[in-house]
């Protein structure tokens, strides 16, 4: 097969931990031949397909000098995305507008007959955030607005709550307040720019001591092994960019559950591959975008995670040529 990966630029990859890295590692172990891009080599004209200026690459096995490429530059070989067998669409976060509109490219793509992972589709329509919204049972007591006062009733009812962007990545604007209410005026306002960005506030959970879980979904199925991100000293974010510490563990039956029930159906929607973030029984997040963990895994457990989801893509590209 000959895969296409539209991902950040490979400079920027720290592939000791990097899970694009270790989907393309298996790929190139099983024979299939790779191609990258960035978002911004897409292009379309009238008259003309869905284009990708792609740099065709092997990996080297070589810490320092890991990939060979033959083109210098993306744009000196430009090819039709529905040409690949398939397209991982693994662009980091944020979603911005421009990711957004990579995305409707790649929509388009699909139209012309490309195979495209995650679904672009159903990338726009989970964002991380919000997507648990679809899931009450499995969530704690959450709150989406844009409204200050909002936000204090929902402080007086819960008194310790955690306050985030639908935006952050990363851990990123992530604030704790207690039952004090310290500074809880001055992060609303911080957060929702006065009104005019809605924000995520959810019952502070005390399991995220034991960590922030993420469960790994591909192809509908849970990996055995999540990876708990487990915060370090007195910080509250378990986000391994904010310092967390990552520790590989079997799946509680709450993970199980949860995996078990949400899998399926976001199989269905396109999304071959999911990231559940989950504190003690409950769900926090569903990522989409570009999921991590399979190195951490794979390493602690042994479990072979780019394996399984290798597994899956040849499994789901065989099924839509039936």
């Amino acid at each position: 097969m000959h895969l296409l990966f539209v991902a950040d630029a490979l400079e920027s990859f720290k592939i000791y931990k990097d899970t694009t890295f270790a989907m393309m590692r298996e790929a190139q172990r099983r024979g299939h031949t790779l191609s990258v891009c960035e978002p911004k080599d897409l292009m379309w004209q009238r008259g003309g397909l869905v284009t990708a200026y792609v740099r065709d690459i092997t990996l080297t096995g070589d810490a320092n000098l890991w990939f060979h490429a033959q083109q210098a530059a993306p744009h000196e070989r430009p090819q039709a995305v529905r040409d690949f067998d398939a397209v991982i669409m693994r662009k980091d976060p944020p979603f911005d507008t421009e990711y957004f509109y990579a995305t409707q490219l790649l929509s388009a793509a699909k139209r012309e007959g490309a195979r495209v992972f995650n679904d672009p589709a159903a990338l726009r329509e989970h964002p991380e955030k919000l997507a648990i919204l679809e899931f009450p049972q499995f969530i704690a007591p959450t709150l989406v607005t844009r409204d200050a006062s909002d936000i204090r009733r929902f402080h007086a009812e819960h008194r310790d709550i955690i306050l985030k962007p639908l935006d952050g990545m990363g851990g990123m604007g992530i604030f704790r307040v207690k039952d004090d209410g310290l500074n809880l005026g001055a992060i609303t306002e911080t957060l929702n720019k006065e009104g005019g960005q809605t924000v995520m506030v959810q019952k502070y959970l005390p399991a995220i001591k034991d960590g922030d879980k993420r469960v790994l979904v591909i192809g509908g199925k849970p990996v055995p092994y999540c990876l708990a991100r487990i915060p370090q000293g007195d910080e509250v974010r378990g986000n391994l960019a904010a310092g967390g510490k990552g520790e590989a563990r079997a799946l509680t039956q709450a993970d199980w559950d949860i995996a078990n029930a949400l899998g399926p159906i976001l199989a269905v929607r396109g999304l071959l591959l999911v990231g559940l973030d989950v504190i003690g029984d409950k769900l926090t997040e569903i990522n989409v975008t570009s999921p991590t963990c399979f190195q951490e895994i794979t390493d602690q457990t042994g479990f072979d995670v780019p394996a399984m989801f290798m597994d899956a893509l040849e499994a789901a590209l065989r099924s839509q040529t039936l």
